[in-house]
């Protein structure tokens, strides 16, 4: 190639813009060699730079004869026939001769060509591949990064963030392994990516303690023992013989009525429901503030209480290791359901949603739970039933359940030492598992059960337990339903709100 080439015989060398061509020839026929010789290229475009502005400092002889050459011009007709000849040429050798074309004529080339070069091999191997493949293999390559490299990945460009933001699998995996139930219907990528975000969200303003904001409710006189949220208003049941019920928004209380010593309470509109250390069952009227039922019976502290209304069912849960069935018109017992060999610190009545061997959908199913086990039993109009099933998470009692019990109908959840455990109704099979850092502690010897509050203790208790990294001012917390905990203290509850309330889907789904 030093004196002629190909198949076309002599040739005169070609001007410095043909010359161009002539490489971008050649390169789109070497493509694999280009990334070797990409900093090279980069590295010699400099140096001609440098040339060019001080000639004194060229690149010795073989720079100066091919200077001399390029000052001959070459017509545009034969340039062409030149450039076919050697194409053909070039084509049949090996691919080290190519290579060691590549590198003479990268040699031999001035600035204007080096520059030419570098930027046709920007063009050529810098190639935004997620905006050329196809949706489908965008998705699938997606699929195999973890949501963090993904958000980062959105940063890159607009078209980036669109296509990553559309891939409603990525984003729906993302919220499962957060524990999230998912909903396939549906389908809105942008949607879960919000879900996932706000999760996130959420979950760093929990480790920061930044998630609530805490007021007071100042008007109990003793140790607050009892909690119950619905629908913006609370309620809780206090040591000085009295229950209130507080305006959440407001702060303000709502009704204040005479009690016994409170360890559960329950309400609606009309009605009040508590549980006591007198081991009694009481039910109020808010206006009048007047007794209307009390229920007698159990030989322990009442630590748990839940009813129905369409059942006309009130259940209660007792440190005498009995669940208690009651008529809530009449104050009658119905059934004392045993088998439980500690205290019953948590009872739920719930309508089933999904059918099994034991239940079909709209059966009533209580369930009750002490601290190793939650029985379930059926309910309906024929009041004497035997359980359907105990569950537990480990054989040998090792770890403890905390009276944390939620049921919606088709999921159980319970809090336990190690965290969260959900299991499925239809099967009863355990689904997930959730561990954190903010898992309660339990204390499995010598320990007593501070009631509603979610929490046991070291005996004596002088104070309500809390959960790991919720202290506030060396105050004890305990969580509630809907995102809110209460501190307790001799003057009444400190309740917290979320900072910001997210329409996400917990793994209760509901």
């Amino acid at each position: 190639m030093r004196g002629g080439a190909g198949r076309g015989g002599d040739f005169q060398a070609p001007a410095p813009l043909l010359t161009c061509r002539a490489l971008a020839v050649f390169l789109s026929l070497q493509a694999p060699w280009l990334r070797s010789r990409l900093g090279r290229c980069e590295a010699l475009a400099a140096r001609a730079c440098l040339v060019a502005v001080n000639p004194a400092r060229g690149p010795g002889p073989r720079g100066a004869r091919s200077g001399k050459i390029f000052h001959n011009l070459m017509e545009r007709k034969d340039f062409e026939t030149w450039l076919d000849n050697i194409s053909v040429t070039f084509l049949s050798l090996t691919d080290l001769q190519k290579n060691e074309t590549l590198d003479h004529l990268i040699s031999l080339s001035g600035a204007v060509q080096l520059r030419h070069l570098s930027n046709n091999l920007e063009t050529l191997l810098k190639r935004d591949f997620l905006k050329l493949l196809p949706l489908e293999l965008s998705f699938y390559l997606l699929k195999w990064l973890d949501p963090q490299t993904l958000l980062t990945c959105c940063l890159v460009s607009k078209q980036w963030n669109k296509v990553i933001s559309a891939c409603t699998e990525v984003w729906q995996t993302a919220c499962k392994n957060l524990g999230w139930q998912i909903d396939d219907s549906v389908q809105d990528a942008l949607h879960w990516k919000k879900v996932y975000l706000k999760a996130i969200l959420r979950m760093k303003q929990l480790e920061d303690h930044e998630a609530f904001e805490t007021s007071s409710l100042i008007g109990h006189s003793a140790r607050v023992y009892a909690l119950y949220y619905k629908d913006g208003l609370l309620c809780t049941g206090s040591d000085d013989l009295s229950a209130k019920l507080w305006d959440v928004s407001t702060g303000q209380c709502v009704y204040g009525i005479q009690t016994h010593t409170c360890a559960a309470v329950k309400f609606d509109e009309q009605k009040l429901v508590t549980g006591s250390f007198d081991n009694t069952v009481a039910c109020w009227e808010w206006s009048s503030g007047a007794r209307t039922q009390h229920f007698r019976g159990h030989t322990g502290a009442v630590f748990s209480v839940d009813y129905n209304d369409e059942l006309d069912i009130l259940v209660s849960g007792s440190a005498d290791f009995t669940v208690k069935v009651w008529a809530l018109s009449a104050g009658t017992c119905l059934n004392t359901l045993t088998g439980h060999t500690e205290w019953v610190t948590k009872v739920v009545l719930q309508k089933c949603k999904v059918k099994s061997l034991l239940h079909s959908p709209g059966d009533y199913i209580l369930l009750s739970a002490d601290k190793y086990e939650i029985k379930i039993w059926p309910i309906g109009r024929e009041i004497n039933c035997k359980c359907l099933k105990t569950l537990s998470v480990s054989e040998d009692r090792s770890i403890c359940l905390q009276p944390r019990l939620h049921f919606d109908g088709k999921y159980i959840v319970c809090s336990s030492a190690l965290g969260l455990y959900q299991w499925d109704f239809a099967s009863y099979d355990i689904l997930s598992h959730y561990s954190g850092k903010y898992s309660a502690r339990w204390h499995s010897e010598k320990s007593a059960f501070v009631p509603d509050t979610g929490c046991w203790q070291e005996t004596p208790a002088p104070h309500t337990g809390s959960l790991e990294g919720t202290h506030h001012n060396g105050s004890p917390t305990i969580f509630m339903n809907n995102w809110f905990h209460s501190h307790q203290d001799d003057l009444g509850p400190r309740f917290s709100s979320p900072l910001y309330s997210p329409a996400m889907t917990h793994p209760l789904g509901t």
